[in-house]
Parts: C-alpha cells; structure tokens; sequence
C-alpha cells in the first residue's frame, strides 16, 4: 500500500503549493523594490512605479485559476540529440512563469516554445515527449490527472475526459480564457508571427474570439519590447462584448491591450442620429474616399501671382509658374494633405535661398525658417493650400447638393446623392446630428489631412459587421503593424456585411494576409448546431458547417407556448441547471418579456453585466446577442427574430446568432409558426 507521499496526486499536489508559494515570493520581490534612488526626476520615477504596479497585478496568484494544467515529460535532454540513456526533462505548464528562489522554473508560461507540444504531440508526432499529463482542478486545487504516453506504441490513442470536461464545464461570469483547451489548429494560429495577418473564418462555438485574444497574449510574450512601443488593441462590436472578454488577457498576466469599439476610434464628432439603411451602405462604401479626397483637394488652387520676400533692403521674386511647379510637385508626391500644406511654405523659402545663393549670399537654415514665416510667403500658403477642418468638409458634403455633386460625378450617382444629403443642412459642426456612418467619414477625412498613429498589432473580432470605410478606419490604426481579423460570414447581419474576406482584408489594407477557417464545434453542442445549420444554404451557402466536438449532445427542445408564462417557465427549468441562462428575443418582445419576469420575481440582467450564482438570467435582445454565450438559451420566437430586421436574409443571419449561443442546452419556444427554412 502506497504512502501519500508516494501518490502521484499528493506530489502533484506539493508542486502546486511550492508554486504558489513561489509565485508569492515573486511578487514579494517586487513590492520590496527601493525606486527612491533609482530615477533621477520625477517623470521617470512615476513611470517606473507604474510599471512595477503591473508588474505585481501581474504576479497575482487567482485562487480559484489553476497555476498550472498540464505537465510534459521528455524522452531526451536538450541538446542531447536524442541520446540513449539520456534523461528528459519535466515541465508543468501554466498560465505565466513562476521560478524558485534559486531561478530554476517551477511553471512553464504556455507561450514558451518548450510549451508548444503540450498542444500539438500526437501518436503520430510525439515530439520527443513520453508524457503528457492533464490535471483536473476543482476551485483551483488539483483533483485529478490524466497521462497520455505519447511515445508508447502500446497505448492507444484515445480523448481526453479532462480535456472534454473543460471544453463542456459550465459558464458562469465573463468569458474565461482557453489555455488549457488549445487544440492544434487554433494552437498555429495562436503562435503565428507578429509581421503577417490572420483572418479567421470561424463559425459558432469555434473559439475564433478566445484564439484572438490569445494571439494578443502570445505575441505580448514574443515581442514584447515591440509592442510595448507601438500598442496593441482589441475591437469589438460593442460594449457588452468587451465587458464579457475584458478578464480574458489579465488572467493570463497581460494588463496594457487596450480595448476599443470602431465608434471609440472614430469619435471625432458627437453621435446624434441615425441614418436609415440606404443611407448608411453609400455612407459605408469604400468610393466614398474617393468623394472626400477629391472635395478635401479642391481647395488647393494654383498661384496667379508671384510671392515677393522682403528682407532688410533686398526684394527676392518667386514667380508664379515657379511656385505652380512647386504645389504640382506636392501634389504628385501624394502625401498628406497637412503634411504637404507644411511643407510648402519651406519650399517657396527654398527658391529663395537658391537666388540668395546666385547672388553671392551665404544663407544657412535659420534664415530659411525665418523667409518659410515671412508674412507674404503665409499669405499665399493660405491663398493656395488652405487649412481644412475635417469636420467642415464633411458636414459641407452632406449639406451642400452642388458641392456634393461636383465632388461625386462619376462616383455616386443622383439616387446615392440624394440619399446621404440631410434633410435640415446643419449650421455647425457642434449642431449638427451625426451619425455614426458620418463619424468614419471626419476619420478618413483626418486621416487624408493628417497621418494616422499606427499600432503595433489590432485584434478586430465580429469584422463580418463592418463596412469597407470602417475597414478602412481600423487599416489605419495598423498601417505598420499586424491585424488578427476574425469572424464568421454566416453571422453578418448588417445591411453592408462582409462578402467575401478577400474583398474586406483589401479594405483593410491587408492583402497579403492568410485566411483561415475553423470548423471543429466546442461550445454548441451537436443538436444545437445541426439545427441552427439548417439556416446556412439561406445565409451563407459557400461555408462549411461547424461539426461539434463535445461529447455530450446537450439538451434540445423545440416547444409551442400560448405566452409570455409558457416562456417564464422554460427560464425557470433552464435556471435548475448549473450556470447561466439567457432569453433570447427579438428586441420588440423585450418589455413584454421583462415585465412577465418581473411579475414572476425572477431577476435577471441585461446584456454585458456580470452573472452571479444568485442571479444567472440574463434578458437578451437579438440584437446584441453577438459574441456573447450561455450554458442555457431559452430563444423565444423565431420568427419575430427575423421579422425584426429590413430583410429576409439579415433576419435569418440574426436567428443563426442567436440559435447558436447555447453551451450545453436550448429550449426554443414559439407561439407563432416557425420560419420555413427551420422547419425543412
């Protein structure tokens, strides 16, 4: 009979607590750090001690997060070029590095190279590892372990039940992150490199967001002086997605990924109105740049007169068919508008100097900064190459009809026109009633003026919703980095969603960038996505339907009610479930619904707060069920989901959403008939 000392559970067991002891040491370290006379002013001391703030955030120990999930034995030593007898070393791996007192690790970070076949070893391909272990946890302390003998040929292959318990383990709270759960194919697209960009086709359930943000966390971790410089970002489509995935990256120790909706990137001028749909797509239509760049460069016009420079007894004369030459020349080089208004008023002092020099004068820099300031070379920049608001122009735009018209013919034709005109011209930029379609329209006009700030890496999820010039919006602000766009065609349900990601990858500005498509189901279950794929020949009949892994088929009810108590009472059966709840339904149904909860005494909360253990239902309009999931739907009439929206097709679109954000059961309850295409 075996000691515990001797059980493969209680050492297991001591590692976790030597870790976690370690890992206490470690940030004991840095709140002991003495900075008072290490900086030598203030600046640098505030930077510093923000930064050993992260740090310490970033050592927390989560009581209920495992420090580590698994464990690799290798066959061979480093270095040993697999020599016989010699001796493979063990690594646990987790969630970031933890290392005893002398420096040696005690967790592997799962980004580290050496972590990389705890994802991808297979019987085919062991990669010199003779053990991979998995480790249960239940609120954070190891309960069990499960050994995969990689390299014995003797065992076969088989799933693992730690691995599919984890994919299936309830929900409850904000999304949580997947390092114990990568599989191979989102493990390549996790460790692909900073300087190219990825774009994930990944329909319900696929893990396309938590692949996302991982690759945030991986790239952190490979580059991390790069992108400490240059800024990393995350888009979503709204504020309850970003709240649902905002613990995702600090759970894994990553505090700086700034996170941002494209209204956030654009917000130039105040959001006022709406605009109807026709609208919104001319609005949304990448030849709209073409409209702004050619109204933003009709107000450079060419010189008639020369500039003359008075200093001291001196007249200098730059003629006028000189200085079109110059403005040409600008205009040729096709920088940006602001750039080249700064730059011309240098070049007018530079033909200056040049006839200073032909006269015997000896001018140096300062006295071509001193002619650039003259007040007549100032005059005739503003005459030739005035400052634009970007603002301004667009509000002259879609106010003014013959100033759009000469700015549009042959782009936009007189419906399209008349259709982005407003009906009550505004007086000012501060008066006026934007819309979030004219806000991207003042961002390509700034950035026509001037130059956007690049980021290192931009993380756009949900992308399928976005027009070409909010592609355009988010292409700038990583113009000089890398983008992880992700997405799934079927679920677009805008009047201008994404086509094809060829066509949107080129509005980005990401050409070159690899596409690839996840179809490997994890959080549907089977029944859930056979039924919701029923949609997709109506939807999106090129992609290929996502085949759910999970071994439990889940719980699947097709139920006729009479009324808003028949729905009540499915909420009430799906909330005797561990985990949360979420009523699904068209936005139009949503105070019907909310007052028969109320008068039911079932609390419940909206879109993006945070589920409790006492309150895990949660009251969802169709509309902004995007991106987020439950153990349990409860979706109420189909129909009135589809016939919420402008068209057929973008109804259906919502409907797929919203069927497929159950993780372990939906209850679909319908009093009217159910749209044929479910029913075929």
């Amino acid at each position: 009979m075996s000691t515990p000392v001797d059980d493969p559970l209680s050492r297991e067991r001591s590692h976790l607590a030597a870790s976690r002891s370690a890992l206490r040491a470690m940030r004991e370290d840095v709140e002991a750090l003495d900075i008072s006379d290490v900086t030598a002013n203030w600046v640098n001391a505030e930077v510093l001690a923000r930064q050993i703030d992260e740090r310490i955030k970033a050592l927390a120990d989560l009581s209920d997060t495992p420090l580590f999930f698994g464990r690799l034995d290798y066959l061979h030593a480093p270095g040993s070029e697999q020599a016989e007898g010699a001796r493979g070393e063990r690594f646990y791996i987790g969630r970031r590095h933890v290392h005893d007192a002398d420096g040696d690790p005690m967790v592997i970070d799962w980004r580290a190279p050496v972590s990389q076949p705890f994802y991808r070893a297979s019987k085919q391909d062991p990669m010199d590892v003779a053990l991979r272990r998995r480790f249960g946890y239940t609120r954070g302390d190891i309960t069990a372990y499960e050994d995969e003998h990689l390299s014995d040929p003797a065992e076969a292959a088989r799933t693992s039940k730690l691995l599919q318990q984890e994919i299936e383990r309830p929900r409850v709270g904000p999304m949580r992150d997947i390092v114990a759960t990568i599989q191979p194919e989102q493990d390549e697209i996790v460790r692909s490199g900073l300087s190219g960009t990825v774009c994930v086709q990944g329909g319900p359930g696929t893990g396309k967001t938590a692949v996302g943000l991982h690759r945030v966390a991986y790239l952190l971790y490979a580059h991390r002086e790069r992108l400490a410089r240059t800024g990393t970002l995350v888009i979503g489509p709204n504020r309850s997605f970003l709240h649902y995935i905002e613990q995702v990256l600090p759970a894994l120790g990553e505090l700086t990924v700034q996170q941002a909706t494209v209204e956030d990137l654009v917000a130039h001028v105040e959001i006022k109105g709406t605009d109807e749909a026709t609208a919104a797509v001319v609005k949304g239509d990448a030849r709209m740049a073409r409209v702004l760049r050619g109204a933003l460069y009709s107000h450079v016009t060419m010189p008639t007169e020369p500039v003359v420079v008075v200093r001291g007894s001196r007249r200098w004369r730059v003629p006028a068919y000189e200085l079109e030459d110059i403005v040409r020349e600008l205009l040729d080089r096709d920088i940006r508008y602001g750039a080249a208004r700064e730059a011309l008023p240098q070049r007018i002092a530079h033909a200056v100097l040049v006839q200073m020099e032909r006269s015997g004068e000896a001018p140096d820099d300062r006295v071509q900064d001193a002619v650039a300031r003259n007040s007549a070379v100032k005059a005739a920049v503003k005459q030739t190459w005035p400052a634009v608001d970007p603002a301004k122009l667009v509000l002259r735009l879609l106010s003014d009809a013959e100033f759009l018209a000469a700015h549009a013919e042959g782009i936009l034709d007189e419906d399209e026109q008349k259709a982005i005109l407003w009906a009550k011209p505004a007086r000012s930029v501060k008066s006026a009633k934007w819309s979030a379609a004219d806000a991207v329209l003042v961002d390509e006009a700034t950035d026509l003026i001037q130059r956007t700030h690049s980021l290192g890496h931009v993380v756009l999820d949900e992308a399928q919703d976005l027009s070409p010039m909010q592609y355009r919006a988010v292409g700038r602000r990583c113009t000089t980095g890398s983008a992880t766009v992700l997405g799934d065609l079927a679920q677009g349900t805008t009047p201008w969603a994404t086509r094809s990601w060829e066509e949107a990858l080129a509005h980005l500005g990401k050409r070159d960038a690899v596409v690839e498509e996840l179809t490997a189901g994890f959080r549907v279950p089977t029944d859930v996505i056979t039924y919701a794929s029923r949609l997709l020949p109506h939807i999106a009949p090129g992609l290929t339907p996502v085949v759910s892994i999970r071994e439990n088929p889940g719980h699947f009810e097709v139920r006729e009610v009479s009324g808003a108590a028949d729905v009540v009472a499915a909420c009430r059966e799906s909330l005797r479930h561990e985990g949360s709840t979420g009523l699904i339904a068209a936005d139009a149904r949503v105070p019907e619904l909310a007052k028969a909860l109320t008068d039911a005494g079932i609390p419940y909360l909206g879109p993006g707060e945070e589920t409790t253990q006492d309150t895990r239902l949660t009251l969802v309009p169709a509309s902004l069920a995007k991106g987020l999931e439950y153990d349990y739907v409860v979706l109420d009439e189909p129909s009135a989901v589809v016939d919420g929206e402008p068209d057929e097709r973008t109804g259906l679109r919502r409907l797929y959403v919203a069927l497929t954000r159950a993780v372990s059961g939906l209850t679909v309850t319908h009093a009217a008939p159910l749209p044929d295409q479910l029913t075929a």
